[in-house]
């Protein structure tokens, strides 16, 4: 009701924050909800999980876009400030806000599925630390930390060519509001294509803060895959590599042809994010 008031204040930095710790949260509830639904619950199967984190960051960007732009993800946030001109002072602290609100919702996933996860594997190990963050092979296939990489990086690429693409005012954007809806379509179809190397994280915020949570709560074995090699840093450096060379790739090969209009502010254009998991 507020938006259409012409008194409307500018978001503030700290409303900005917010925005991006509430958007990632809703993000979270929804993605790390559905796979402790799935693994430990044993109800549903992968379409739930792609369905269901596509659904996560549509209402997460619906959550946040008016206030901070909805990045809900330091690989966008990056990517954003390499070719979009949005101020690198803000970098650091929407990443900080962004895996903020994927810990506490995280912690929230956690607390409510105690039993379940306690029924299913009462040790806590590898066998359902996947509900809370990736895994090279999704913790069973063969793969290897190093494939896992490369996967992150073309997923996050992908991710970002085509944020890039459906956010573009100049190129075919949709209407009425309708790009957070298309930015989840986007997470369903990338995990539903390329969720079997490394769980499609895609995402370093989504990735790191249940990574604590869970963690923090029992599952000793959190930064390490079924090898025993730490692995934290995979769904961390690969996104925001992936990220930058897929809206590279996009300057190069779309944007640079595309006729010029007035550009708009960076920071308030509906940027939506993105996860996945």
């Amino acid at each position: 009701m507020a938006e259409g008031r012409s008194d409307r204040r500018p978001p503030t930095p700290f409303g900005e924050l917010a925005a991006e710790f509430a958007g990632t949260a809703i993000l979270i509830l929804i993605g790390v909800g559905v796979v402790a639904q799935v693994s430990a619950g044993g109800i549903g199967d992968h379409d739930s999980i792609a369905w269901a984190w596509g659904l996560g960051v549509t209402l997460g960007v619906y959550t946040a876009a008016r206030v901070s732009g909805a990045h809900l993800n330091p690989a966008v946030t990056v990517a954003l400030a390499v070719f979009k001109g949005f101020s690198w002072r803000k970098v650091l602290p929407y990443a900080l806000a962004q895996t903020a609100g994927a810990f506490v919702a995280a912690l929230l996933v956690r607390w409510n599925y105690a039993e379940v996860l306690a029924k299913a594997d009462p040790g806590h190990t590898i066998k359902t630390q996947g509900v809370f963050s990736t895994l090279p092979g999704n913790g069973t296939l063969p793969v290897t930390q190093w494939g896992a990489l490369r996967d992150q990086i073309i997923g996050t690429a992908i991710l970002l060519f085509l944020i890039f693409a459906i956010s573009d005012e100049r190129n075919s954007a949709p209407l009425a509001n309708l790009a957070p809806v298309i930015i989840g379509l986007l997470v369903v179809a990338i995990g539903m294509a390329w969720g079997t190397d490394a769980g499609y994280a895609i995402n370093p915020a989504r990735d790191f803060g249940p990574r604590l949570a869970s963690f923090f709560t029992g599952y000793g074995s959190a930064f390490r895959d079924q090898y025993g090699g730490l692995y934290f840093w995979v769904p961390i450096i690969g996104p925001l590599a992936g990220g930058v060379i897929g809206a590279g790739l996009y300057q190069l090969l779309v944007a640079r042809f595309l006729p010029r209009t007035d550009a708009a502010e960076p920071a308030r254009t509906p940027q939506p994010a993105a996860r996945a998991g």
